[in-house]
């Protein structure tokens, strides 16, 4: 079978490898196309320290069942899935259910070095952690799941309902997955601060009201909804941004942290303690919430088409990641079809 192998930082190339095994408890899947997401690009690049040269990233992914190993019930052979990328040891699953993402022993199939994932023609996952997947939706909106289950998790960790207004701050594919999750959870008004013309316009085009760059978004915020937002979501995470969070919200509003612009940042602490403002990070998510992400894409009621802006073959992967890195002016997820 084709990969994609980051042979070295800055340099991805597409190798051949042998078709994998199946295991007890485990299935392959041919994978029909998996998404580049902002840690790829970082592990691409050399920035997060969290991939490997000689490595198979991908963990935004949809396919289909291509064999079961023993033991495995209640999933057909053709069958369109998408998988949770985060494995738990069964250890741990018992003290750690519903809230997996803080499981001490966890791997994340894309991010572990030593697992060849999803951007290759066949992938082998846990069958526990295979989510299936209606024919009555586009295939290609199985591999949003995994970002879309990142927004759900932070816009539940902030806890917006429909008596809330919310801020997004970064437009970029998280942070798109943000405003339809939000406006899911029945957010009145959601706006972004985004300096990209084209990502500024992705998110109006998903009902979003888009501040203008350069201006201040305090002001904006407050003259746009009439006064703060109730939630702000930072989805870019460096000093800056989370300012904007916290000066644009309530006294009393709650600020979700999911952005992992940089390790350290600056804080203002007084714009929290002072006006009692709640700050919650959020990372990924628990078996719960990517199984209702998946749901959510599952039952029609929202058209996703609008965040894949590329659908890219296995042969030009490695210039949609060079592309990416430097800077590329792509809107929204670039897919890279396994299936082609």
């Amino acid at each position: 079978m084709r990969c994609l192998v980051m042979e070295d930082f800055g340099r991805m190339a597409v190798a051949e490898a042998a078709d994998p095994k199946v295991t007890a408890g485990h299935v392959v899947i041919d994978v029909v196309a998996t998404g580049i997401c902002g840690s790829d690009l970082h592990g691409y690049t050399g920035e997060n320290g969290r991939r490997k040269p000689g490595q198979v990233m991908g963990h935004e992914s949809v396919g289909r069942i291509r064999a079961l190993g023993d033991g495995v019930e209640g999933i057909e052979v053709g069958a369109t899935v998408t998988f949770n990328p985060l494995v738990v040891p069964a250890a741990e699953r018992p003290l750690y259910r519903g809230r997996e993402q803080h499981a001490p022993g966890r791997s994340v199939i894309g991010v572990n070095p030593s697992v060849r994932a999803a951007f290759a023609e066949q992938v082998v996952v846990p069958a526990e952690n295979v989510v299936p997947l209606p024919d009555s939706v586009p295939i290609t909106w199985g591999a949003l799941v995994e970002p879309l289950a990142v927004a759900v998790n932070v816009v539940r960790r902030v806890a917006v309902t429909a008596e809330d207004t919310v801020l997004v701050i970064g437009g970029g594919p998280i942070g798109q997955s943000c405003v339809l999750a939000a406006q899911h959870a029945g957010a009145t008004s959601v706006y972004v601060s985004e300096p990209s013309a084209s990502r500024r316009a992705l998110c109006e085009q998903l009902g979003a009201v888009p501040l203008q760059p350069g201006e201040p978004v305090e002001e904006q915020v407050r003259a746009l909804n009439g006064g703060p937002v109730t939630v702000a979501i930072d989805a870019v995470g460096i000093t800056a941004t989370i300012q904007d969070a916290l000066r644009a919200t309530v006294a009393g509003g709650r600020v979700g942290l999911v952005g992992m612009g940089a390790p350290v940042t600056e804080l203002q602490t007084y714009e929290v303690s002072t006006l009692e403002r709640t700050i919650t990070g959020s990372f990924c998510y628990s078996d719960e919430v990517f199984r209702a992400a998946a749901a959510w894409v599952a039952d029609g009621s929202t058209d996703f088409s609008a965040l894949i802006s590329e659908e890219v073959p296995l042969a030009e992967g490695p210039d949609a990641f060079a592309r990416l890195a430097a800077g590329a002016d792509i809107p929204g997820k670039v897919l890279v079809r396994l299936d082609r």
